[in-house]
């Protein structure tokens, strides 16, 4: 079996989308902080956030998600200029300039640079066995406590059994101090 190539592992977090603002910017974070990206520029922050993932739309720098509100999803592209965002300004390109480059860019090429400022950090994740989250088990014992109150567990752990869940159950009804949610 032929090597993964640093574009095939990326390529692999697509599985991970669509993402809410929140999720895509907690996955770059992710990938950000595996490839100890660091800005030049004092005022770019290293880590995006929600709300600077909803300014780089707002201002062209990525392109917009479907949907609106807490509605909106993001693809692969948007992870794709989010990184390629976070990587320019690491290497002191101002917000102006990194619109500039990006609005030219073709989604192959864009993913190559990514693919290619990250590789190290990609190939670390791979040999690091970092759990993918598509390779999770579906099988989940969810247990109601209360209405609206309500504890999910995976169904592979010893702490799914339902003697387990039922202590639970019970623990937390008594750390809430209500005796009336039967």
């Amino acid at each position: 079996m032929a090597p993964e190539t640093p574009v095939m592992m990326l390529r692999a977090h697509a599985r991970q989308a669509p993402w809410n603002a929140r999720g895509l910017a907690a996955h770059v974070t992710a990938l950000i902080d595996a490839a100890g990206i660091r800005p030049t520029n004092a005022s770019a922050r290293a880590i995006p956030s929600a709300r600077a993932v909803r300014f780089y739309v707002a201002t062209g720098l990525m392109d917009h998600p479907e949907g609106r509100g807490t509605a909106a999803t993001y693809h692969y592209r948007h992870l794709l200029q989010l990184l390629a965002i976070k990587i320019r300004q690491r290497e002191g390109r101002t917000l102006d300039g990194i619109r500039a480059e990006l609005s030219g860019l073709a989604g192959d090429a864009l993913e190559r640079r990514v693919a290619a400022a990250l590789g190290p950090a990609l190939e670390i994740a791979a040999v690091a066995g970092q759990p993918d989250p598509m390779d999770q088990p579906t099988n989940w014992r969810r247990i109601v406590v209360s209405d609206g109150i309500e504890v999910t567990v995976r169904g592979d752990l010893p702490a799914a059994s339902p003697a387990t869940l039922i202590a639970m159950r019970e623990a937390i009804r008594a750390a809430i101090a209500r005796d009336d949610l039967d």
